[in-house]
């Protein structure tokens, strides 16, 4: 017997046969629904607070546009001033101090003022490693996808 709370049929259940395996879009949700009490409750007092949902959230939201990701990929190698920075987009100066400003309220960079030039750089070395992780796990599915093709 089963020690789920609750176990009903979420569609009618076929025996298992030896078709292919379903495509994708078939393994979303599960045939049957049921739900493993103590599971559940150890893993809701493990999940991340909502506060830290919500800023995580936020600032992968800031990650998603492509000039920003262009800017922390310069920022990567070093410290740059806006200007090195507005060509190496190919965006206007004040566009990229808009971008820039952004990334700093989201604590991704930093800024330092000498005289009357700004530079930026990275806020700290988790963004490099956040940055980095990112862009290994998209060459990875380039990679993965490309074999694919091959085959």
């Amino acid at each position: 017997m089963s020690r789920r709370s609750d176990v009903r049929p979420a569609r009618s259940v076929t025996a298992p046969s030896t078709a292919p395996e379903p495509p994708a879009a078939a393994l979303e949700a599960c045939d049957v629904f049921h739900i493993d009490p103590a599971r559940v409750a150890h893993l809701r007092g493990a999940l991340i607070a909502e506060p830290s949902v919500q800023a995580l959230a936020e600032t992968f939201r800031v990650l998603g546009d492509p000039t920003r990701v262009r800017l922390l990929d310069a920022l990567s190698h070093g410290e740059l001033c806006v200007c090195d920075l507005a060509t190496l987009v190919g965006l206007s100066e004040s566009a990229t101090s808009h971008q820039l400003r952004l990334l700093r309220t989201m604590r991704l960079v930093k800024a330092r003022r000498a005289g009357r030039m700004v530079f930026y750089a990275l806020d700290d070395r988790h963004i490099v490693t956040l940055f980095k992780q990112g862009l290994r796990h998209v060459e990875e599915q380039e990679t993965v996808g490309a074999r694919r093709q091959l085959a």
